[in-house]
């Protein structure tokens, strides 16, 4: 293989005095060189006082925009996780990857298409905003509780029902439980999609920080713009690490590779 191939393949390429040249190591350093200089440029310009000069506006529109997927999220779980336990039984096995596929849409069709075929029918503001994000984002969380529920084992399912338990038991009891740590997975998927795309909202009437994204884009106002964009990514990140630690503490230790 040639030096190239093997820098490429992640393992250390040969010098010509027989020494290695770690390839991942030259990596973390060029992104560390590359974050101090991006830090102390940060620190030598006026960026900070002029993104903060938005604060007002920062918490005003925050609040709007974790209210647009505090709605949207929640409806996605109260109707996702339902949904995909009904695909799961065996009535429907058949058809449920044809129903998938439905489900599919919303996230098949860029977001903002679907936000302009609410407004087209529902008008502006925050209920097709709402519908917009529920459909963007409803799609990891039926196909993970789809799936987290057909792959419990077998001999589980047996065992439980050798012991007497009724169809409803065996699913509260047996299925749910070593099924959720997946299900948990597909809605860390679907907030932090929803999060990342609720900025969209804005274009439709609804708010939120996306206000402050496009206007600073209209404007070409990098300050205005990051005093959106900076928030957006950090609230994704504090939902996905919140669902996180839930996902680890509600989830059985038996079933939970985390614990």
């Amino acid at each position: 293989m040639s030096d190239v191939g093997k820098a490429w393949s992640g393992r250390a390429a040969p010098l010509a005095g027989g020494r290695p040249l770690p390839v991942p190591g030259i990596a973390a350093l060029l992104w560390l060189l590359l974050a101090a200089a991006a830090v102390a440029w940060w620190l030598s310009s006026d960026m900070p006082a002029d993104i903060l000069s938005y604060e007002e506006d920062i918490v005003f529109l925050g609040i709007q925009h974790i209210e647009l997927v505090a709605w949207a999220g929640g409806l996605a779980i109260l109707t996702g996780v339902p949904a995909g336990a009904v695909l799961s039984r065996p009535t429907f096995r058949r058809s449920a990857e044809l129903i998938l596929q439905a489900f599919n849409l919303g996230t098949t069709i860029p977001t903002l298409a679907v936000l302009a075929l609410c407004m087209k029918v529902l008008g502006i503001g925050t209920v097709p905003s709402v519908f917009g994000l529920w459909a963007a984002t409803l799609l990891p969380i039926v196909r993970n509780t789809y799936a987290g529920l057909r792959n419990v084992p077998t001999p589980l399912i047996e065992a439980a029902r050798g012991m007497g338990m009724t169809p409803g038991q065996v699913f509260w009891r047996v299925e749910l439980p070593n099924a959720l740590f997946v299900i948990f997975g597909g809605i860390r998927t679907a907030l932090s999609i929803c999060v990342g795309t609720a900025p969209l909202a804005f274009l439709i009437g609804a708010g939120g920080l996306g206000e402050l994204i496009f206007t600073g884009i209209a404007l070409n106002d990098l300050p205005m713009m990051l005093a959106g964009a900076i928030p957006t990514a950090l609230l994704a990140v504090l939902v996905d690490f919140g669902i996180g630690r839930l996902q680890i503490h509600l989830v059985s230790r038996g079933v939970n590779p985390l614990r």
